[in-house]
């Protein structure tokens, strides 16, 4: 069933048999406004009456011999949204005054007239038994379309099968349009009409009408595409809107499908993007895979992600799945052509720009954010994720580089006591020079030789010293900041800084002292980690 059989018109209720010596004297033009329900009325206040699209039937006891009145009426129908009004002529009413007729063909409102009488019993219950009919009838047709929808999306290759169906259902214009793409048309038109359309939907997402109607798609809480009709001579009605938005839905399950199915493809690619991590494959061989994979870039640079599963539930199979497909359409949207590879409770993401190469970093660090605050992380996800990033090759085939060093970027993510989400190799600084040097030297030694008297102090005496010298640094000396960040007044910071004075010299504020004080703290901190991680994992393996 098309649409126009869900769309009552005056025009055709002027054709039903209680019509038979009915006429439109006037707003002849409005014949073609819509009718929702039948209401009679004999009173001058409507204020609550009318919800729009209201057939008006009167015999006109209210205002009669009161031209303005009269007039005063028409007007609040027109402003409700009347339908139109229907008069029965002869019993309260002989004639139409021309004020009323003027206003009402000014403003295109059909006023019809009964020359004999009719009951108006007999009308309500003949259109109301169409509009019920009707909406009978719009039910079980939308029924029937997205069961029959549902049975297609089973053997549908693409989407544009699914379109083919609304619009075999509509027989409006479907326009569609995945994110950053074209519009597509349904059925396809001519260049000059597609342009006027494309600016009617941009003017419509500022102002509304009625002869368009949109449906966002979403995927993982993020848009990934958008779906409209538009008609140009009829507006868009309740039926369209709701075939529009079951056709959405199974637009979202469609692309869904085939995101996934596409995942499970990439799962057979491991042992080639494995190799690319471990730097086995040339310039050549790189070029020659994204060719047969139809992969189109813009620069050389990438970026290596690797993001650690931490569970939280026994089964994570399936989380992961959706992990990897919510990464890779957040971080496309943000530029970034996507490769991924999952071993062992951890996904590691091969991004390559494909815009600007200025703002690289910036681009990933919203994509990962935009990640982590997702609804998804948030409250359905069965892992905690911690991410790092490694540096920034200049060449596709130095991508092991960046790999190394966000494993790198990882090992001193564990190490650190303070854990964030997430890092970027370019911004851990002097932990990567602990790191490093944690390789070749005694660093426990090290450190002692700056704060193993603090240490010592605080597990004697319970001083805080340690903690008091941490914060003294970070705010650069500023006695008040310091005592505020830790919760004691001035007098208790005098006396702690004092008996640091006493351990570690007056000198400790100076320069280059406190500069390798500060260095010390980190190292303390890093060591202080690692020998916890290492306790607790002797611990687990004697449970």
């Amino acid at each position: 069933m098309i649409k126009d059989h869900f769309h009552l018109t005056v025009a055709d209720i002027l054709k039903r048999k209680n019509f038979e010596h009915a006429h439109v004297i006037a707003g002849e033009k409005g014949i073609q406004r819509f009718v929702k329900w039948v209401h009679v009325v004999e009173v001058t206040s409507i204020r609550n009456l009318l919800n729009g699209n209201e057939l008006i039937l009167s015999t006109g006891v209210a205002w009669r011999e009161n031209t303005d009145l009269f007039v005063s009426m028409v007007k609040e129908f027109l402003d409700n949204q009347a339908a139109g009004l229907c008069i029965e002529m002869g019993t309260y009413m002989t004639e139409i005054p021309m004020e009323v007729i003027n206003f009402a063909n000014e403003h295109h409102f059909p006023i019809i007239v009964f020359s004999k009488e009719v009951p108006f019993v007999q009308i309500t219950q003949d259109i109301h038994s169409i509009i019920i009919n009707q909406q009978y009838q719009m039910i079980s047709d939308l029924e029937n379309y997205s069961q029959s929808l549902n049975k297609r999306l089973l053997t549908i290759e693409n989407y544009e099968d699914i379109l083919k169906c609304m619009f075999s259902s509509l027989d409006v214009q479907i326009i569609f349009r995945l994110k950053n793409q074209d519009y597509e048309f349904m059925p396809d038109i001519n260049l000059l009409e597609q342009k006027t359309i494309i600016h009617q939907l941009k003017e419509f997402k500022i102002n509304r009408c009625e002869n368009i109607a949109s449906q966002p798609i979403f995927l993982f809480g993020q848009e990934c595409a958008e779906l409209f009709i538009y008609s140009k001579n009829l507006p868009i009605s309740e039926y369209d809107v709701l075939i529009l938005d079951r056709t959405a839905t199974a637009l979202a399950q469609h692309l869904l499908r085939d995101m996934y199915v596409e995942e499970k493809k990439r799962v057979e690619e491991f042992e080639w993007l494995y190799g690319w991590l471990e730097g086995e494959h040339s310039p050549q061989s790189i070029s020659e895979y994204f060719a047969q994979n139809r992969v189109k870039t813009k620069a050389n640079e990438a970026a290596v992600l690797i993001t650690k599963l931490i569970p939280l539930k026994e089964k994570i199979t399936q989380d992961v799945t959706y992990l990897k497909l919510l990464f890779r359409s957040v971080l496309e949207q943000n530029g970034f052509t996507v490769f991924s590879v999952e071993k062992r409770n951890e996904i590691t993401f091969i991004l390559v720009n494909n815009r600007a190469k200025k703002n690289v970093k910036e681009r990933m660090k919203t994509a990962i954010e935009s990640i982590l605050e997702s609804e998804f992380i948030r409250k359905q996800c069965s892992v905690k994720i911690m991410i790092t990033a490694g540096s920034f090759s200049g060449n596709l085939n130095e991508v092991h580089k960046s790999y190394q060093t966000a494993k790198e970027t990882q090992r001193i993510q564990q190490k650190m006591s303070n854990k964030a989400d997430y890092y970027f190799y370019e911004d851990l600084h002097l932990y990567r020079l602990i790191s490093q040097m944690s390789k070749h030297i005694n660093l426990q030694e090290f450190a002692a030789e700056y704060l193993q008297p603090v240490i010592h102090y605080d597990q004697k005496y319970n001083g805080k010293l340690l903690e008091t010298l941490k914060v003294y640094l970070e705010c650069n000396g500023s006695k008040q900041e310091a005592a505020s960040k830790l919760y004691i007044v001035r007098q208790t910071l005098y006396h702690r800084l004092q008996k640091l004075e006493s351990i570690l010299g007056e000198d400790f504020m100076e320069h280059e002292k406190r500069v390798a004080i500060e260095f010390m703290l980190l190292v303390q901190d890093y060591l202080t980690s690692s020998h916890s991680i290492v306790n607790h994992n002797k611990y687990r393996k004697l449970e």
